[in-house]
């Protein structure tokens, strides 16, 4: 990894979920169940049928909120707070990551597809309280999900960094397309790479990774 291409980075942009965390922890399955509950008892349809609409709407608009929504007008606070109200004993601290992501020089800041106080309680959980300059959620982008290139520009123009001095981790593909777009270095982490023109780097793990950058 030519630690060049990271010289110049001095905004450092987190996804969360299955990026801060890593997926076998299965804190998001314990979201997506209640996702489906919602969907269940908001559109009064099966579980079944519901399950099936929140992965259509994930897949069409980025997330199961931008497609209730947009599809049927849905109120986004009471879901939020709805989904979001899980167990994080599953999440453990990882001094590890806590330490690489310390080392960063620049800002660190957190941007999620849920919502900054759901991302504040898995920072916490993970041991990296205090760690990161600014925690950006949805509503920060207008409820407006990545991969949307309005929720990057809503939430990058209130963080004003920088893209072409800045990198964005992530765990979905999809969402690093705008990042590189932008002039922003890319890193996909996840377990197993997906090659793509909009990725420069993959990793699974994202401590390791961290490590080998300039300090």
């Amino acid at each position: 990894m030519p630690k060049q291409d990271f010289a110049r980075v001095s905004t450092w942009v987190f996804d969360l979920d299955n990026t801060l965390y890593p997926p076998h922890m299965r804190l998001f399955d314990q979201i997506e169940a209640k996702m489906t509950d919602w969907v269940m008892t908001a559109l009064n349809v099966d579980r079944a049928r519901a399950d099936d609409l929140r992965t259509h709407y994930w897949q069409t608009y980025g997330t199961t909120l931008a497609g209730l929504m947009t599809e049927h007008g849905v109120d986004p606070g009471p879901y939020l707070t709805e989904v979001h109200d899980i167990d994080f004993s599953v999440l453990s601290p990882d001094p590890a990551l806590a330490d690489a992501l310390r080392a960063l020089p620049g800002r660190r800041i957190v941007y999620t597809n849920g919502c900054a106080p759901y991302a504040e309680k898995v920072l916490a959980a993970r041991g990296f309280a205090g760690l990161f300059d600014a925690v950006y959620g949805i509503e920060h982008a207008n409820f407006h999900p990545k991969p949307e290139a309005r929720a990057f520009n809503a939430v990058f123009a209130r963080d004003g960094l920088a893209p072409e001095a800045a990198a964005m981790f992530e765990d979905d593909t999809r969402n690093l397309a705008v990042p590189h777009a932008l002039g922003m270095r890319t890193v996909h982490v996840a377990p197993t790479p997906e090659p793509a023109p909009h990725i420069h780097y993959h990793t699974d793990n994202l401590a390791d990774f961290l490590s080998r950058l300039p300090g």
